[in-house]
C-alpha cells in the first residue's frame, strides 16, 4: 500500500481520535461508556499506524503527527504518573529484552568478535615465551600479577569506584553503538580491543600460575560487564549492517529503522552497568571468600541471560520487535469503528537482519 491509499483509508479514524482526545481534556465525563472505550480502541489502532509508518514510509511528517496523535491520547487514558510507571515497567518487561532477542544475530557476532581474540591473546601469552616477554618487563609482570591487578579494586573508596567504573562502561557501550554506523568497522574494533584487554591479563596470571585469583577477581562483575559489553556491541553491528544491507528499504529507513531499536539496548543497559559497578565496587575487591564473590557474579549474570531470553522471546511471540510504543502483533478492533484491516493495521516484524574518570580525559575504549 502506498502512502496516499495510507491516508484515505485512516484519515477519518485519526480525526476521530483527535477529537474524542481533545473532548476528554476538556473533562474525562465528556465522554461516555461507549466513547471511552472508542477512545481506548482507536489508541491502539493508531499506535499499530504509527508502528507501520515509521517501518515503511519515509515520511517524517506523518510519523510527527501519528507520534503527537499517539501521545495526546495517552496521556488522557493513562495520566502521568500511571503512564510513567506503566512506561518504565513496560520497557524492561517487554521493550529492552524484545529488542535485544531481534539483535540476537548481531549478540553471536559480537559475541564472536570479543571473546575470539580474548582466547587467542590469552592462549599466545601464557604458551609463548616470546608473546610473553614482549608484554611487559619481568618486574613489571610480577608487579602486575602479585600487587596491581589486586590493589586496584581498592584503589578508592567504594562509591566512587563503583561510579567510577560504571560512567566508564557506559560510556564504552555508547562509543561501541555510535561507531558500528562505520559500517561495522567501528563496534568491531571496540569489541576486540576489548577483548584482547582481557586475553592479555588472563594470559599473565596463567603464565604465572596465578589464574585462580585472576578470575577470583574478574568474574564476579566481569560476567554482566562484557555480557553488557556485547550486547552494546550488537546495537552498534546491527547499525552498521543497516548501511551494508539494507534489504528492499532505502538506507535512511533501514538506519533509522535499526537505530530506534538500538538505542532502545543502550538505554536497559544502562541498569546492567551500573549492577556491574556496584557488584565491582562493593563486591570484587572485599574480604568475602572467592567463591561467594564469583557465585554472586554468576548468580547475577544467569539472572540477567534468563530474563533477556524469556522476555525477549514472549516479547517476539507477540509480535513486538523492541520499538518504543509498539504495540502487539494481531491485535485487532473488535468494535467496529474502522473499516476491514488493512495493509499496515498489524506492525511488522524488525529487520533483525542484526575505564573512564572525568570528562577532562579522554574517552576510555575498554570496560574496567
Amino acid at each position: 500500500m502506498d502512502i496516499d491509499r495510507y491516508l484515505v483509508a485512516h484519515q477519518a479514524s485519526w480525526d476521530r481520535l483527535e477529537e474524542l482526545t481533545a473532548r476528554a481534556r476538556r473533562g474525562i465525563r465528556r465522554l461516555d461508556p461507549d466513547e471511552l472505550d472508542e477512545l481506548v480502541a482507536r489508541y491502539q489502532r493508531t499506535s499499530t499506524h504509527l508502528s507501520y509508518v515509521r517501518t515503511n514510509f519515509d515520511s517524517p511528517a506523518l510519523t510527527i503527527r501519528l507520534t503527537r496523535i499517539v501521545a495526546a491520547a495517552r496521556g488522557v487514558i493513562y495520566g502521568k504518573r500511571a503512564r510513567t510507571v506503566r512506561a518504565v515497567g513496560e520497557f524492561f518487561t517487554t521493550t529492552f529484552p524484545a529488542a535485544v532477542w531481534d539483535a540476537r544475530r548481531f549478540v553471536v557476532a559480537s559475541f564472536l568478535l570479543t571473546f575470539l581474540p580474548a582466547l587467542a591473546m590469552g592462549a599466545w601469552i601464557a604458551n609463548s615465551d616470546a608473546a610473553l616477554e614482549a608484554t611487559a618487563p619481568a618486574a613489571l609482570r610480577e608487579a602486575y600479577v602479585n600487587e596491581d591487578f589486586e590493589s586496584y579494586y581498592s584503589s578508592a573508596p567504594a562509591g566512587q569506584f563503583a561510579t567510577e567504573v560504571t560512567v566508564n562502561n557506559i560510556q564504552v557501550s555508547i562509543l561501541a553503538f555510535a561507531a558500528g554506523i562505520l559500517l561495522c568497522v567501528g563496534a568491531a574494533y571496540v569489541l576486540v580491543l576489548n577483548g584482547a584487554n582481557v586475553g592479555v591479563a588472563a594470559g599473565l596470571f596463567v603464565a604465572a600460575g596465578e589464574q585462580p585469583k585472576f578470575w577470583g577477581l574478574i568474574l564476579p562483575h566481569g560476567l554482566l560487564e562484557l555480557t553488557a559489553v556485547v550486547i552494546a556491541g550488537a546495537a552498534g553491528l546491527r547499525l552498521g549492517w543497516a548501511i551494508i544491507a539494507p534489504g528492499d528499504r532505502r538506507r535512511t529507513a533501514a538506519l533509522a529503522d535499526a537505530g530506534r531499536r538500538s538505542v532502545v539496548i543502550i538505554m536497559g543497559l544502562v541498569a546492567a552497568f551500573v549492577t556491574a559497578g556496584l557488584i565491582e565496587g562493593f563486591v570484587t575487591g572485599s574480604a568475602l571468600p572467592t567463591w561467594a564473590r564469583v557465585g554472586l557474579g554468576a548468580s547475577v549474570e544467569l539472572a540477567f541471560v534468563s530474563y533477556l531470553v524469556v522476555q525477549g522471546r514472549a516479547a517476539a511471540a507477540r509480535g513486538i520487535t523492541g520499538v518504543l510504543g509498539e504495540v502487539p502483533r494481531g491485535w485487532d478492533d473488535e468494535r467496529g469503528w474502522d473499516d476491514a484491516p488493512t495493509d499496515g493495521d498489524g506492525p511488522t516484524e524488525g529487520d533483525g537482519g542484526g575505564t573512564a574518570g572525568p570528562q577532562s580525559r579522554p574517552v576510555a575504549l575498554t570496560a574496567r
